[in-house]
């Protein structure tokens, strides 16, 4: 049986492409720092569950290595760990600023690292979840998006860099989604990307041939201005 690994597993987009997979047949393994939000995450997917700070070198270690050592490898990972603060640059503080680097790009580049020769095994997929605002200028985001523009960068690279190793990487960059890091936007949730279109397009992803490279996937929301 293939076997997927999320962080950010445990709700949003994270939750909704677990649910996916687990459709899809993978053995899954959900990663999050709150153990409360992981179980009940896991009464709506099966799923193992660890309890991590991507923020930690040694939580994405030991979270790949407990992967790989429950199902044998790993075929798919997704970097759905996230924070964002809102704010604009004047406004960010220097702690803000860190902690959406290190867990926004510092924590993504960790556990992907820590899975590649897991991954080369199989010609897995990465997807990491950036956002638009990493694509174009988003006021009151600043930190956020610089954080998400390097993700997509990252991931741009690693799709050249193991081009032989089968391994294909996407970034994907929706807009506002409907969840909890989305409130402060003020847009009602039933006019927010929902996170089943997320996880859709990710369904259609795994689907494509192995010479079907898609470094990056953008999701507008109908009635933004360009």
């Amino acid at each position: 049986m293939p076997s997927a690994l999320v962080t950010g597993g445990s709700s949003g987009i994270g939750l909704a492409i677990a649910v996916m997979l687990a459709e899809e047949g993978y053995a899954l393994t959900i990663a999050g720092r709150r153990l409360e939000r992981l179980e009940a995450a896991r009464e709506r997917v099966e799923a193992e569950i660890v309890q991590v700070d991507v923020s930690h070198e040694e939580d994405c270690e030991r979270l790949v290595e407990e992967h790989v050592a429950r199902h044998g490898g790993l075929d798919v990972l997704v970097n759905s760990a996230g924070v964002g603060i809102a704010a604009t640059t004047a406004e960010t503080t220097t702690k803000a600023w860190d902690l959406q680097q290190s867990v926004n790009v510092r924590g993504s580049f960790l556990v992907t690292r820590a899975a590649l020769p897991y991954l080369r095994e199989t010609r897995g997929y990465v997807v990491n979840l950036a956002s638009i605002a990493g694509t174009v200028p988003t006021p009151g985001l600043s930190a956020y998006g610089a954080a998400k523009a390097a993700l997509i960068a990252l991931t741009r690279t690693l799709s050249r860099e193991e081009t032989d190793s089968g391994v294909r990487f996407t970034a994907l960059c929706p807009a506002f989604v409907d969840t909890p890091m989305a409130t402060w936007s003020g847009i009602p949730p039933e006019k927010m990307i929902s996170p089943a279109d997320c996880s859709e397009l990710v369904r259609a992803l795994l689907r494509l041939s192995p010479y079907a490279r898609v470094p990056v996937v953008v999701i507008e929301r109908a009635g933004d201005s360009a």
